[in-house]
């Protein structure tokens, strides 16, 4: 049934981007990277758990030229079948304990994981995230920069840019009193020619910044960016377990300036821009509105 059923919302993707879509070029807004735009496939996490072949034919359907793994650890399956459908896959997440909590157990090793991206030719590998309890003390992000800057330059060596994606605790002052944040300390502790950012335009808006500004700052140091849009409205949260979901919105239906997220992201050096939406009730219909958007 559920089968029969990811068939069809497949279908009626595909039926509604091709209904959808305007004449015009996505190379109207995009510029480099018309008919390159990639999806995270967190956003269909669900549908990928059980039908991952049906999913990514819809993701391609829908007008997706490229996806972003969620876990390297899924390269040699996933990466043939992206393939199969006709998807590139420049770029996947890894498990953040690696660098973040390294004494964890049952974790695959950085030379492992080093690996098996460069098995499979990923320009990118990126961590998403850094648990509570380790992202408190402006000495624990000091401690992360410095073994990130290590891993990148193990990662430089087999040809691939490690990367660090950001959501909004980081821009949460670390002590009262002080205005400095983690994401401080990672601007001026990381390395920009070991580590580069994946700039997240949703949580850098929910964290207080205007993104555009932010990748305006970082020129030459972003290596991909991450679009989805924001809820009109939404208060400024730090803590992204409470973050209401219908927070997260479809590209071009919240209040990021995304055409501009876009222009700016080119005229900086950004090699990828990937859709990503956390949170949807339809992730496959949220994808076709997003790229209907894009090409609009």
């Amino acid at each position: 049934m559920f089968h029969r059923r990811l068939l069809l919302q497949s279908t009626l993707a595909a039926t509604a981007y091709a209904a959808l879509r305007p004449a015009t070029s996505i190379a109207a807004i995009t510029g480099k990277y018309a008919g390159n735009i990639g999806l995270q496939l967190y956003t269909l996490r669900n549908q990928m758990a059980t039908k991952p072949a049906a999913t990514l034919r819809a993701v391609k359907d829908a007008g997706y030229a490229q996806v972003e793994l969620m876990d390297i650890n899924d390269a040699d399956t996933m990466i043939p079948l992206a393939k199969e459908h006709g998807l590139n896959v420049t770029s996947s997440f890894m498990n953040w304990e690696i660098l973040g909590n390294p004494s964890a157990k049952n974790i695959p090793t950085l030379q492992a994981t080093i690996d098996k991206a460069a098995k499979h030719k990923l320009r990118y590998l990126v961590f998403g995230y850094i648990g509570k309890g380790h992202r408190e003390t402006a000495d624990q992000y000091k401690a992360m920069a410095d073994r990130s800057n290590a891993a990148g330059e193990a990662c430089k060596a087999a040809g691939i840019q490690l990367c660090y994606h950001h959501h909004s605790f980081e821009f949460q002052p670390l002590t009262t009193g002080n205005p400095t944040t983690g994401f401080d300390v990672f601007v001026e502790r990381f390395s920009p020619e070991l580590m580069q950012f994946e700039i997240d335009v949703f949580w850098a808006a929910i964290g207080g910044h205007d993104p555009i500004d932010l990748l305006q700052k970082l020129k030459g140091r972003v290596a991909q960016v991450h679009l989805k849009d924001l809820l009109p409205g939404t208060a400024n949260i730090f803590d992204e377990g409470k973050v209401p979901h219908e927070a997260f919105k479809e590209v071009g239906a919240g209040n990021i300036n995304m055409a501009k997220v876009i222009e700016v992201a080119d005229s900086i050096g950004v090699g990828n821009c990937h859709v990503e939406q956390d949170q949807s009730p339809a992730p496959l219909e949220s994808i076709v509105k997003s790229m209907r958007y894009l090409n609009a």
